[in-house]
């Protein structure tokens, strides 16, 4: 997988040369009369509590266009080619801002539409406040797609059964929980996952989460594909 820092919407002041080398044009707009939506590169909004970006990132990318009825219906209609390396990560973003041990709980339900084809993840991403650690979920993906780092087994937590890979990207650690089914609906337990990561393996402290976004990591999509959150929701106490 292609390096990931922050929040992937920065990947422009991170990595400039990634953001030069997308070549953004246009796609179809949904069918639906939309409340918000944008082809720009880094396209923004923020509905009832949650923020959508369009968040075109990746190297030689192709046009993607973003649209929302609210910050937990919301879809891409994406062209990317078929080459190597993440092109964008469209996605609704919770933030949260409570440290591990402060969070009595943290889940989020999903119900999604994804293409038969491309390449791509559904993908949770959940970073610390200082932007350390990132923690992955992936609930389905498809094509040429892996996790960053190295296998450290399977993990049966927070609802589902997951195969745990442990990795850097030269700036921050990445966990990754890739589902060893494809699910396109259901719940996730985040808490217990996070406290895994803390008191089971150690491989960070009480740290404050910050961000929860939910998306479509995609690397290719030739064509034009569409990718629907048909319901989100993250909740925490």
């Amino acid at each position: 997988m292609a390096p990931r820092t922050l929040n992937k919407v920065t990947k422009a002041l991170i990595a400039p040369a990634l953001a030069l080398g997308a070549t953004i044009g246009l796609a179809s707009a949904p069918a639906q009369a939309a409340v918000w939506s944008s082809c720009d590169q880094w396209g923004n909004t923020t509905l009832n509590g949650y923020t959508l970006y369009n968040n075109i990132w990746g190297s030689g990318a192709g046009s993607q266009c973003i649209w929302a009825n609210s910050g937990t219906n919301w879809g891409v209609n994406a062209n990317h080619p078929n080459t190597g390396g993440i092109k964008s990560y469209p996605n609704a973003k919770k933030v949260i801002n409570k440290s591990i041990t402060s969070l009595g709980s943290l889940s989020s339900s999903y119900n999604v539409t994804v293409p038969s084809s491309g390449a791509y993840n559904t993908s949770y991403d959940i970073w610390d406040t200082a932007y350390k650690y990132e923690v992955m979920l992936w609930v389905n993906y498809n094509g040429a797609v892996g996790a960053l780092g190295t296998s450290q087994g399977n993990l049966t937590l927070g609802g589902h059964t997951w195969t745990v890979y442990k990795g850097n990207n030269g700036s921050n650690d990445v966990f990754s929980f890739l589902r060893t089914s494809d699910s396109s609906a259901g719940t996730v337990n985040v808490l217990p996952i996070l406290k895994w990561i803390k008191d089971t393996k150690g491989w960070f402290g009480n740290v404050t989460i910050g961000d929860v976004q939910f998306g479509f990591e995609i690397t290719s999509s030739s064509g034009g594909l569409d990718f629907t959150t048909n319901s989100l929701s993250v909740s925490s106490s």
